[in-house]
C-alpha cells in the first residue's frame, strides 16, 4: 500500500476526536472518507497531512513513517493538501498562488511541465493566470487550490471537501477533473460530504462516525445498506 494508517489517535486538548483509526490507499486509487459533520474527518486528514500529530498509532507512507518527519517536509514525500475551504491569497494572482506549491526545489525544476499541466486541467486558469485569487467565483478558486497543490507533484492528494460551497454544475467538473488526476497515476483520499458524487468515483471508501469507522468497502456494497442510504442519501 502507498498509504497504510493504523490505529491512528488523534484528540484535541483530552478530548479524543479519532480513535483507533486504520485505513489504506493504494497507488492510483481513489478512497473516500465520508461521514457527518464533526465526525473527525478534517482532524484525520490534517493529521495525514502533517498539520495535526497523532497521540497514538502511525501513518506510512510510501514506507517512510510520516508520525517522525516534520510537517514542512511532509510534502517533500510526495503528499499534498487541498484544504477546506480553499485558503488562497486572495490578495495574490492565480499564477503566484500556484507557484506557491513548487517552492521545493525538487518541484521547481518542474515547474513550467506543472503549470502547463494545471492549465489543461483548468483552461479558465490560463485565462485568469494573472488575476487576483480572491476576485475568482468559488469554483474557480477551488480549482487553484487543486492545481497549487498538482505543482508539487504528489503522489497522494488529499482532499477536503473539495465541492463545498460550489454550484452543482461545477461540482460535477470537479469530480470530473478529480477523475482526470487519478488517470495520471495519483493516488487520491477523497474527504467529502456530497456522498453520491463521491462514491461514483471512489474504488474504495470507509464511514466515519464519532470519531470511529464504521463501515468499509467497495462504493456499491456500502450503498446496498439500508442504514447507509438512508442517512447519506436520504433514501
Amino acid at each position: 500500500m502507498l498509504l497504510d494508517v493504523e490505529n491512528l489517535t488523534v484528540g484535541y486538548g483530552g478530548a479524543p476526536a479519532i480513535v483507533g483509526i486504520s485505513l489504506a490507499v493504494d497507488a492510483g486509487e481513489i478512497v473516500a472518507v465520508i461521514g457527518p459533520n464533526g465526525a473527525g474527518k478534517s482532524t484525520l486528514i490534517n493529521t495525514i497531512a502533517g498539520l495535526l500529530r497523532a497521540q497514538r498509532g502511525g501513518i506510512r507512507f510510501g514506507g517512510v513513517d510520516l508520525s517522525a518527519v516534520a510537517p514542512h517536509l511532509v510534502c517533500r514525500h510526495g503528499v499534498a493538501l487541498v484544504p477546506e475551504g480553499r485558503r488562497l491569497f486572495t490578495g495574490m494572482s492565480v499564477e503566484e498562488n500556484l507557484d506557491i506549491g513548487c517552492y521545493r526545489p525538487e518541484a521547481r525544476k518542474e515547474r513550467e511541465r506543472s503549470l502547463a499541466r494545471v492549465f489543461e486541467l483548468f483552461p479558465v486558469l490560463q485565462e485568469r493566470r494573472h488575476q487576483l485569487g480572491g476576485t475568482l467565483s468559488g469554483g474557480q478558486q477551488q480549482m487553484v487550490a487543486i492545481g497549487r497543490a498538482l505543482m508539487a507533484q504528489p503522489r497522494l492528494l488529499l482532499l477536503d471537501e473539495p465541492s463545498l460551497g460550489l454550484a452543482p454544475a461545477v461540482v460535477s467538473d470537479m469530480f470530473h477533473a478529480i477523475r482526470t488526476i487519478q488517470s495520471e497515476g495519483i493516488a487520491i483520499l477523497l474527504v467529502e460530504q456530497n456522498v453520491a458524487q463521491a462514491m461514483e468515483i471512489a474504488d474504495r471508501a470507509y464511514v466515519l462516525e464519532e470519531g470511529r469507522i464504521v463501515a468499509t468497502g467497495l462504493p456499491a456494497d456500502l450503498l446496498a445498506q439500508s442504514r447507509i442510504r438512508e442517512v447519506y442519501l436520504g433514501l
